[in-house]
């Protein structure tokens, strides 16, 4: 299923240069785009600061468990295995979990706690980040919504845990 999913939304590459560019765009340069949307916010005001700098101990946070999870779990990637279209090179390295996809979930579901608008609108680029690392042949659909699922959840943790000490600290 997982293969099929991936061979569905792959084979649509390559087919029309447009949406490619756009695809590798997304896929390369998207995580900018949350890198300003931080610094923005965490010129705004007190309360921004607190949020902003939750989001980048939450990426952190994830960023270590990509580490663990690489360590001790292989999954190959789509192109290792099958011949099958990239637009762009890749490591040749585990496919789970993605590293793009965790770091972008973990960040807006960072600042949708705070601001839900904010936070919509990176979810939505979160979604189609993850969508384009399909498109360009680097992960499976798999990787992608197990990535998801782990930033956003180790962002809701964060941030609950850090309420819970900061309520107990008083």
């Amino acid at each position: 299923m997982d293969y099929k999913i991936f061979k569905a939304i792959n084979q649509l590459s390559g087919r029309c240069s447009p949406i490619d560019i756009l695809m590798i765009l997304i896929s390369k340069r998207i995580r900018y785009v949350f890198i300003f949307v931080l610094i923005f916010i965490w010129f705004r005001n007190r309360t921004n600061k607190i949020m902003t700098r939750n989001a980048v101990i939450s990426a952190g946070i994830t960023m270590f468990i990509n580490i663990l999870i690489k360590l001790f779990y292989y999954k190959s990637r789509p192109f290792v295995k099958r011949r099958i279209g990239i637009l762009i090179p890749s490591k040749m390295d585990s496919s789970f979990p993605s590293k793009h996809t965790l770091l972008v979930f973990a960040v807006s579901t960072s600042i949708f706690l705070y601001h839900r608008v904010i936070g919509s609108i990176l979810w939505i680029l979160s979604i189609v980040t993850g969508f384009s690392r399909i498109w360009v042949g680097h992960h499976y659909p798999s990787d992608i919504i197990g990535s998801a699922f782990i930033g956003t959840l180790t962002s809701i943790i964060f941030e609950k845990t850090n309420r819970c000490v900061n309520y107990f600290a008083r």
